[in-house]
């Protein structure tokens, strides 16, 4: 073999490698970034109830716009990165679901709610639908061309 093959050969496995360390780091940080997004969200949308008498209308607006806003920004960019490894439905069910369990969290653990076994139950469903939807194995061939 010519060293000018073996080194366009080793080449091409470091490029293949480094893609497969992106994507699985993609695969990884995606869905982590989504799940940080929905608990700020949650957190914006009901933990301002927990200072409901001591915070005016127009504060509690105020401190959850300041939470919303890194929230958006930090969702988009998980978005345009994991468009490459998971499709846009996949990332919106992801980002739904994670969105609900982080409502429960908040409800339960920021306001004291009560959690009984029936929406500890749907709770886990919407987890495994989340799962179910989010497997890469079954992203179309249309997204695994621009990975």
């Amino acid at each position: 073999m010519s060293p000018q093959l073996r080194t366009n050969l080793e080449s091409l496995d470091r490029e293949a490698a480094d893609s497969t360390k992106e994507s699985q780091f993609t695969l990884f940080v995606v869905p982590l970034m989504l799940f940080c997004s929905s608990a700020i969200m949650a957190t914006a949308w009901l933990g301002h109830l927990h200072f409901k008498e001591s915070l005016s209308f127009l504060a509690a607006t105020g401190l959850a716009w300041l939470l919303v806003l890194p929230e958006y920004a930090l969702n988009i960019k998980a978005l345009r990165t994991g468009y490459t490894r998971f499709s846009g439905g996949q990332m919106g069910a992801i980002r739904l679901c994670s969105g609900v369990v982080c409502i429960a969290l908040v409800s339960r653990y920021g306001l004291g709610e009560e959690m009984g076994i029936q929406k500890l139950i749907g709770f886990g469903l919407m987890l495994v639908g989340m799962l179910l939807v989010s497997d890469t194995r079954y992203v179309p061939k249309k997204y695994k061309e621009n990975s």
